[in-house]
């Protein structure tokens, strides 16, 4: 009998959300969140976006209009400590309130212990949850919960 065994998986690709108006999208996710525009196929209203790179990963983003429901999903875009840090003014210098990880408006970055990382939320135009990430290079901390940058510089 042959080994059957599944290939291993080196990461995820692509992924795709929903969108009410594309072209509203398509500005917020190139000039705000700094994505590199791949293709817009306007007749079947999708565009996609390289997540850094061709290589790398893509995003999708499909348009569906203005229906009663929607569906709100959550992206993480990994980066460095330093970029996550300075996520937050970057954000509202183009607009957008940074976000704590229950949603609320944040004044900085917030570590989730457990991983422990350092992430800073924020909103698309669509209400979908975004997120920059850093993976932080310290022990985790389980019981530090969800708590801002500073917090855990202090512990």
């Amino acid at each position: 009998m042959t080994d059957e065994r599944m290939p291993l998986i080196d990461g995820l690709y692509e992924t795709h959300l929903t969108v009410a108006d594309l072209g509203r999208s398509i500005a917020f996710y190139r000039d705000v969140v700094g994505l590199e525009l791949a293709k817009v196929f306007p007749e079947r209203r999708i565009a996609f976006f390289f997540v850094p790179g061709r290589s790398t990963g893509m995003i999708g983003l499909w348009e569906t209009g203005s229906g009663p429901l929607a569906m709100r999903l959550h992206l993480a875009f990994a980066m460095g400590v330093d970029g996550v840090l300075a996520s937050g003014a970057a954000l509202k210098a183009r607009g957008v309130q940074p976000l704590g990880f229950t949603g609320k408006p944040a004044g900085e970055p917030e570590v989730i212990g457990w991983m422990p990382a350092v992430s800073q939320y924020f909103a698309d135009p669509d209400g979908h949850s975004l997120e920059f990430i850093a993976v932080l290079d310290e022990e985790a901390d389980a019981a530090f919960g969800v708590r801002p940058y500073s917090e855990w510089l202090r512990r």
